[in-house]
């Protein structure tokens, strides 16, 4: 072990007792604290296994950003980006770190961006083991030599047993998570899911990159192929960003967080946060295959007097996950940096049953649903999600970007336009009727759908428009029965089918409308129409 991480840092500039840090623990260390900690068991594969407590997923709800001289103006505010005054986060501030000074706390250093030209050094202070493995696993980690040279630029303080007064400190709940771009401080309380620690630099990476460094951030999964062609997967959670990504055929940038300079596809992160349910050997064997010692599973449940996890079963939340170091896929890209894209897919879970299962986008159409964002919210991924619900997420990622969604889709047409991207509509979600009636699209369709794009078997295959939202569908694709490219011929009743497709079309038109006045002319003429009678 070097010199640096020996030494403890100073902690003065966060109120902090030196002396109660844990500092850069490994992971058998920190498993080992865990563990005597009583904060999860060690599974038969060798995880540790945790519960996050009352929340499972994030509170969207209860995000705050600092309102201040640098956001005030810059800031997209609304239900998404809630204004806090600078007062509110100071006497939290002090307010939580008392509360940790008087126990051990854990102190971990890392970093964002696999490009050297972005890197953006991270320390991650949190009150239990279990979340510093989690920092360890999912941040850009340190080499035996490297070290932090002074203060990192940001600093992330998490304690799940503090608890705001919302009367006094200015919170919805007593849990919260609050961003102060001028102290470059993130504060996460009362809230033990880990989920809250990434998305929160995603979203300084999300402010700063765009705004300063000209380079679009994304939430999105990416993989390379042996050519070199690399690909982007758009998505929400739940749509199918790790799991898609996760080819063996292709090396893996990344699952969830990128950046796209002008001369690189970079991952934001060092690991991937997989969701684990009804998860296989079979399905997704490089996912399964993670989970050994060193990955953090959360909120799963064994199979009974076993420490054999039951995927299946989902009695605590359905957004059960496994958090593990990208090295732990076999074909990771280390470092996690590829060339430009040739091709861009959009993942949505369609809970109406309406959109194909693939089709190609015109430009126009492209800037049009990554505005748009569509799909449904998979339930368990946020705090009170029990079923599916229709929603849009502009830019795919809308609960994570600090600026108004025209910042990043502007950014995204220039880059699509310069380099020539392909750009397809993937929906993972319901085939066959709505949700409840219909069934979920086959993995293993959408698999062959995407590899026959990237191989570029569909450049000799016809394609059809539909009516409503003029997607070009084709008419066939190697390994996928026919009779599914179409949705309206997978419904038993198509009258039925048009209904529903003309329900999700003015849900596109109605959420539009807060765009319209930002919208270029292919943009406008890209949006779905309703056909009183389709067919």
């Amino acid at each position: 072990m070097s010199k640096a991480f020996m030494l403890k840092p100073d902690l003065n500039y966060l109120n902090l007792d030196s002396d109660n840090a844990l500092f850069q623990l490994n992971v058998a260390q920190l498993v080992e604290e865990a563990l005597k900690n009583g904060e999860g068991t060690l599974a038969d594969s060798g995880a540790l296994a945790i519960d996050t407590g009352k929340f499972t997923g994030r509170s969207p709800k209860d995000r705050f950003i600092v309102c201040d001289d640098i956001t005030q103006d810059t800031v997209w505010w609304g239900d998404i980006n809630i204004k806090i005054d600078a007062q509110h986060f100071d006497s939290l501030f002090n307010k939580i770190t008392v509360h940790l000074n008087q126990k051990d706390f854990y102190v971990r250093d890392a970093y964002a961006c696999a490009d050297e030209k972005y890197k953006t050094t991270i320390r991650v202070v949190t009150e239990t083991a279990y979340q510093n493995l989690f920092a360890n696993n999912l941040f850009l980690r340190f080499g035996e030599e490297e070290e932090v040279v002074g203060q990192p630029e940001w600093t992330i303080i998490a304690a799940p047993t503090f608890l705001a007064d919302p009367a006094v400190d200015g919170t919805r709940q007593p849990n919260f998570s609050i961003l102060n771009f001028t102290k470059k401080m993130i504060l996460v309380g009362g809230s033990g899911y880990t989920g809250e620690i990434k998305k929160g630099i995603f979203s300084v990476l999300n402010f700063i990159l765009p705004e300063q460094r000209k380079t679009l951030s994304m939430h999105c999964s990416a993989n390379v192929g042996k050519d070199g062609d690399t690909a982007i997967f758009f998505g929400l959670s739940g749509t199918g960003k790790t799991t898609l990504s996760a080819d063996p055929e292709r090396g893996l940038i990344g699952d969830d967080e990128h950046g796209w300079s002008d001369d690189s596809v970079f991952n934001f992160e060092g690991g991937c946060y997989a969701k684990c349910v009804d998860l296989t050997a079979e399905k997704e064997p490089q996912i399964h295959n993670a989970i050994k010692f060193g990955a953090l599973l959360e909120n799963i449940n064994y199979f009974p007097h076993t420490r054999t996890v039951d995927f299946c079963n989902i009695d605590k939340t359905e957004n059960t996950r496994v958090a593990y170091p990208i090295d732990y896929i076999d074909n990771a890209i280390l470092p996690s940096i590829a060339g430009m894209p040739k091709n861009i897919f959009f993942l949505t879970a369609d809970a109406f049953g309406v959109l194909p299962p693939i089709s190609k986008l015109t430009p126009g159409q492209a800037m049009f649903h990554f505005i748009s964002g569509y799909t449904a919210k998979v339930a368990g991924t946020e705090a009170g999600v029990t079923e599916p619900q229709l929603t849009f997420s502009a830019c795919f990622g809308k609960a994570f970007m600090p600026l108004h969604p025209t910042r990043y889709a502007s950014l995204l047409g220039e880059k699509m336009q310069k380099h020539k991207v392909n750009v397809w509509l993937i929906n993972t979600g319901w085939s066959g009727g709505a949700y409840g009636v219909g069934k979920r699209m086959k993995l293993a369709y959408t698999r062959a759908m995407i590899a026959a794009a990237l191989k570029g078997e569909f450049e000799n295959i016809a394609f059809e428009a539909d009516p409503v939202f003029g997607l070009c569908i084709p008419v066939g694709c190697p390994n996928v029965p026919a009779e599914i490219l179409n949705p309206r011929n997978t419904w038993s009743d198509p009258k039925e089918y048009d209904v529903k497709a003309n329900e999700l079309a003015l849900a596109f038109i109605n959420n539009f409308k807060q765009f319209e006045a930002y919208a270029s002319e292919e943009m406008l003429a890209s949006v779905p129409k309703v056909v009183e009678n389709a067919h």
